[in-house]
């Protein structure tokens, strides 16, 4: 009886471990087979189909979407559906080897549309820039007021006058300075029966003033802008000058300066990683290399940037495009980096100085020292011009050099909208601000780049100072950083500021500001450049030529520069 109480208990027992078992696996089911349907998408409402999935669909399912328990109504009941098409799309035909930034190419307004249909740069009527007060505007950039006619449609500070037929080549000069103008030529044509002379604004005045006094003047019988005109079916080379990326061209109004101005005869020594002279926007352009270094390294993506902003020509346009280049190799390392030390920064401005530029590009930052200083003031006592980069380690940084050195001019960076780059550096130290964010640059092999950086807003600021060079060769380095400042477009805060310095540079002003002078070029003048707001040092380094260094010393414990790059924060 015992037995058969037993045998009962036992089967009773199995009974329910199956009906739990079954129950289990009934309720895993119903999970798995969930989980699957939202994985395929299929309904729920087939039971009796086992779905298959194709290997060629790569079901993108969230894993929380999987593991979610899903409860399921009576009836039957239709899932969301969720697509496994993958997202097509659209595809935007872009340059090769180029990064581009958004909305790099701006559009192009009736307005701004020439007569052969092409797209013009936009030009600013009053020079004036966003931010700028009507105070301060009365005040700097003489230049900035030519009105769009005389700047668009005429040779920039030009004019065709008819003269008294009676006056001398003397007489006529002695005219032209009377109104601060430039006898560029005159001649008596006995077609019209009449003397025509073509004079140039040489004092930086305003167009419109000068074409008043001039035209009141009892010697000129009549006064007419110097117009420009151009063949058909053809491209006129001011206003699609570079490419429509290259915004820094309108901002630093370099088509204009460049109706009178290329940087020729002028010889900028770019201080740099290596540079590759065979790209095509630099063809002819490196008259000289030198490898600080003693490297075997290629060319490097920073110092071919660099070189293209100032002296591009091809489907760029440089600042200065037809300024020589002596390339000097002072930055390298492995993985492609860039770092030099105080020693080779040292043989590069020794090598700079005694080669015959005029202008010295530095677009590296690093902490000040002694040694650099020194070469610094004797390559500024040379009569050469020095520009660096303000540095990229941001708000928070101490002044970095040699952009903070008195006897350079530093320059910050700017972007599309005139706002500051982020990463740049403040101070009073800073002169101009240039643009240097999405800088559309050449790059290695023949290709091209979109970067952003001080070390950029330096170069076309170098370029702009060749440009002045080329106007007027017996330019002293003060005159010449005055006449960038003076002229330079207020941003920001009226008034100088630690941002901006003086505002950003406007190339066109500066150069109407230069005096035309057609003596023959000199690679270097007397005199220091010297900021006014500058306290004189007692610690000041005397100035002294400097030897070539030898390259035996075993005690080379510099500090290492930092190339241009944001510091980590």
């Amino acid at each position: 009886m015992t037995g058969k109480s037993e045998s009962r208990v036992r089967t009773g027992a199995r009974a329910s471990s199956v009906g739990v078992a079954l129950l289990v696996a009934s309720c895993f089911g119903v999970e798995v087979a969930q989980a699957q349907a939202i994985m395929r998408t299929p309904t729920i409402s087939v039971p009796s189909r086992t779905p298959t999935v194709s290997p060629n669909i790569n079901p993108r399912v969230s894993p929380n979407i999987a593991a979610r328990a899903v409860s399921v109504g009576r009836g039957p009941r239709t899932m969301a559906t969720i697509p496994t098409t993958p997202r097509i799309r659209p595809t935007t035909p872009v340059l090769p080897h180029a990064r581009y930034s958004p909305n790099l190419y701006p559009a192009c307004t009736a307005a701004h549309r020439g007569a052969d249909g092409e797209c013009l740069a936009q030009p600013n009527a009053g020079g004036e820039g966003t931010g700028k007060s009507g105070k301060k505007s009365a005040g700097k950039g003489r230049g900035n007021n030519a009105p769009v006619a005389a700047t668009w449609r005429s040779f920039a500070g030009e004019f065709v006058a008819e003269i008294d037929g009676a006056l001398s080549t003397a007489e006529a000069d002695e005219l032209a300075r009377r109104h601060g103008l430039t006898r560029l030529a005159s001649e008596n044509f006995p077609l019209i029966g009449a003397t025509f002379g073509l004079f140039r604004i040489a004092d930086g005045r305003p167009y419109e003033t000068v074409r008043r006094e001039f035209a009141a003047d009892g010697s000129v019988r009549s006064l007419q802008p110097n117009f420009r005109y151009v063949l058909q079916d053809q491209k006129s080379s001011a206003a699609t000058e570079g490419d429509p990326a290259q915004y820094a061209l309108a901002k630093l109004r370099l088509p204009q300066a460049h109706t009178l101005a290329h940087g020729a005869n002028v010889t900028i020594a770019v201080i740099d990683s290596g540079i590759d002279a065979r790209h095509p926007e630099l063809a002819n352009s490196v008259a000289d290399n030198f490898d600080a270094l003693g490297s075997a390294e290629g060319p490097h993506v920073h110092g071919t940037g660099i070189a293209g902003a100032i002296a591009a020509h091809a489907r760029l346009m440089g600042s200065a495009p037809e300024a020589r280049i002596i390339a000097i190799r002072a930055f390298g390392g492995a993985n492609g980096g860039a770092e030099s030390s105080s020693y080779i920064i040292l043989r590069s401005l020794n090598y700079a100085a005694e080669h015959g530029a005029q202008i010295v590009n530095m677009s590296f930052a690093g902490p000040k020292d002694a040694v650099i200083e020194r070469a610094i003031a004797a390559t500024a006592a040379r009569g050469l011009i020095l520009i660096a980069a303000a540095g990229n380690a941001g708000a928070k940084s101490p002044p970095l050099y040699p952009a903070a050195n008195p006897n350079v001019i530093a320059v910050s960076a700017t972007d599309r909208q005139d706002r500051l780059f982020s990463a740049s550096n403040r101070g009073n130290y800073i002169a101009v601000a240039a643009p240097g964010v999405d800088i559309f640059l050449p790059a290695p092999d023949g290709k091209y780049q979109v970067t952003s950086g001080t070390s950029f807003s330096a170069a076309y600021v170098s370029g702009v100072a060749a440009l002045l060079l080329e106007r007027n060769h017996a330019l002293k380095p003060e005159a010449l950083r005055m006449t960038l400042v003076k002229t330079a477009r207020d941003l920001g805060s009226p008034g100088r500021d630690d941002l901006f310095g003086d505002g950003q540079a406007d190339a066109f002003a500066a150069v109407m500001a230069v005096p035309a002078d057609s003596a023959t070029p000199v690679a270097a003048a007397s005199g220091t450049t010297k900021r006014e707001d500058a306290p004189k040092r007692r610690d000041e380094p005397g100035i002294r030529a400097i030897e070539q260094p030898s390259l035996s010393s075993a005690e080379d414990k510099s500090a290492v520069s930092q190339a241009d790059r944001p510091a980590a924060r």
